[in-house]
């Protein structure tokens, strides 16, 4: 289980409380108005930014002042996050040594995640000679390959088309069934909560909710939610 424990983050004049808990194996939306603080959540959980207060544990272990490479997170980001003078299957081997001194083993986890995501063959390519999917494809290998239990998604697709975005959301499932592991994911748009999230944690007016039932929450959202959805 994921633990916040009355965690409050504190930014200059912005703060947000968050005292919720969220089973092993969920996947979660988190959704709300912008500037809420729904990036800001995902961003402490992954250790980038300091508590003010309270504390986070993952199945029962504290890891509020563990470092990120420490915590068991693994994130991708809204750009994707991939180093231009890298090779695919370096950008992705990142995930497993900072400094690519990548054992044999370490290559064949790196070969076996870019095949389950539809990148089998491509690993020399450059970021900048893969499509906008394809580097989405390759940022998620990148995830997939560390194994970590709990998996963040920042708007990594946002860009994409409907149709790709979709075919995208559709893998991040199957690969979270396949590992078990936790998600919790960004979105401003409701269809990829209802797309792939049972569950939602609204974020509004200085407060992270604990999660709830996806569908009911945006078939009847409070005033602040519905105002930013345009319901």
């Amino acid at each position: 289980m994921l633990r916040f424990d009355a965690v409050r983050i504190e930014q200059g004049d912005f703060r947000m409380d968050a005292d919720l808990s969220i089973d092993a194996g969920a996947r979660v939306a988190v959704i709300g108005p912008s500037g809420a603080g729904k990036s800001t959540l995902l961003n402490a959980l992954a250790g980038f930014l300091e508590l003010s207060s309270g504390r986070l544990s993952w199945d029962g272990t504290d890891i509020t002042d563990a470092p990120p490479a420490r915590r068991p997170v693994a994130m991708l980001f809204q750009d994707n996050n991939l180093f231009p003078h890298l090779s695919v299957a370096q950008n992705v081997g990142l995930g497993l040594r900072p400094d690519l001194r990548l054992s044999p083993e370490d290559r064949a986890r790196v070969a076996q995640a870019l095949g389950r995501v539809g990148l089998d063959g491509m690993g020399e390519r450059r970021p900048a000679n893969l499509s906008g999917g394809q580097q989405g494809r390759a940022a998620l290998a990148r995830v997939l390959v560390q194994r970590k239990p709990i998996v963040l998604l920042d708007e990594p697709f946002a860009a994409l088309g409907p149709a790709l975005k979709t075919e995208m959301l559709d893998l991040v499932a199957e690969l979270v069934a396949e590992t078990g592991a936790t998600l919790l994911m960004v979105s401003h748009d409701p269809d990829d909560a209802r797309r792939i999230c049972p569950l939602t944690v609204l974020v509004d007016d200085g407060c992270a909710a604990p999660p709830v039932a996806t569908a009911p929450l945006l078939d009847n959202p409070p005033p602040g939610l519905r105002a930013y959805l345009g319901n």
